[in-house]
């Protein structure tokens, strides 16, 4: 399946999602090995969409390289629409992909103190809370036509939602992703549902749609503040169940395929990095316990053995329409997020 087939505030509370950025992106820029450094390297040099560009910025925040962030949040505003979109470049019809962006462009602002991309993050928020399409119970949707609802947005835009300072919309949205597509018998996320037909798209427990549900939650998690610590229970138990769902199909070399209960599909190496950055932040706040560390660890080395000499991850679930293994921005990205993650565990 052609993955991107369907696409061809008020000043106190941006400052209040500052804060949260400061506690979230708190550790000194990660001390870089040249495999990291070379996929760094792979990452920036490739062609990139709204989900690419904020998901690129991401991991780039996540090593605390916060001048390539800055550079970065300055072109996803220039490349904005009229409406608060952000970085859209070739992905027209994106609703939720520009909020990946929104995140670096508030810790970008944070590090400036530059007005131009406060506002566009502004912009941003403005359009998810009134301009984006919704579903009848006020579920974002992922694209302009049509109300579908894709796994993928749960990174997208509820992690910016909550380091803005709106934890409950952010919740909200999580919880809407979850009813809509959770499958509790498998305890994986199915990957498209479309509220106008009331049927699945595509009902396969995709990996990258499951990858993508895990490391968004795992953000928020570390966002939500101490007041919010009903939500942050609620949502480690999101995450547990997916991890333990996920953790139940992984082959015995720490890879998944990318139907993850469909092993007639190719084997695919990006689900085991998001899953495994995940997992590494759960056990440095400490709402995961060591039992999950065993798992990680063997996914994490699955990614190291699928870098090439020019430091790009190999057999992710590959751009441009993500139907068959190749290479990714986002398998890149979350290389580098896992090896921030597992960089801040250890030590």
């Amino acid at each position: 399946m052609r993955r991107r087939e369907f696409i061809a505030l008020p000043v106190l509370t941006a400052l209040a999602g500052c804060n949260s950025i400061a506690a979230e992106t708190k550790d000194s820029k990660i001390t870089q090995s040249p495999l990291v450094d070379k996929a760094k390297m792979a990452m920036l040099s490739m062609q990139r969409a709204s989900w690419e560009q904020g998901t690129a910025m991401q991991a780039l925040l996540e090593m605390g390289e916060d001048d390539l962030v800055v550079l970065m949040a300055k072109d996803a505003v220039l490349r904005r629409k009229h409406d608060g979109r952000l970085a859209m470049l070739g992905s027209d019809n994106a609703v939720t992909d520009p909020a990946s962006n929104g995140q670096g462009v508030l810790h970008a602002y944070k590090i400036t103190g530059d007005e131009n991309l406060k506002k566009a993050a502004d912009a941003l928020y403005k359009y998810l809370k009134q301009g984006a399409p919704k579903t009848e119970k006020g579920i974002i949707c992922h694209v302009t036509q049509g109300r579908q609802i894709w796994s993928d947005s749960m990174f997208m835009a509820p992690p910016f939602l909550a380091v803005y300072g709106d934890y409950d919309e952010s919740v909200k949205q999580v919880d809407g992703y979850r009813e809509y597509l959770w499958d509790s018998q498998k305890k994986l996320f199915s990957h498209i549902w479309d509220d106008q037909k009331k049927t699945f798209t595509r009902k396969d427990r995709w990996g990258g749609g499951n990858g993508w549900s895990a490391a968004g939650m795992a953000k928020i998690v570390d966002i939500l503040p101490k007041e919010k610590d009903t939500e942050r229970k609620k949502l480690i138990g999101y995450i547990k169940g997916l991890l333990d769902g996920c953790i139940s199909y992984m082959r015995p070399d720490g890879l998944f395929h990318d139907v993850i209960d469909k092993p007639d599909t190719f084997v695919e190496t990006n689900l085991s990095q998001m899953l495994a950055y995940s997992i590494y932040k759960g056990l440095k706040a400490g709402w995961l316990d060591d039992s999950y560390r065993k798992a990680a660890d063997k996914m994490r080395a699955a990614a190291h053995g699928k870098i090439d000499k020019y430091g790009l991850v190999q057999d992710a679930c590959g751009s441009p329409n993500f139907d068959r293994a190749g290479t990714s921005t986002e398998a890149q990205a979350f290389f580098l997020m896992m090896e921030a993650a597992y960089a801040k565990l250890t030590g």
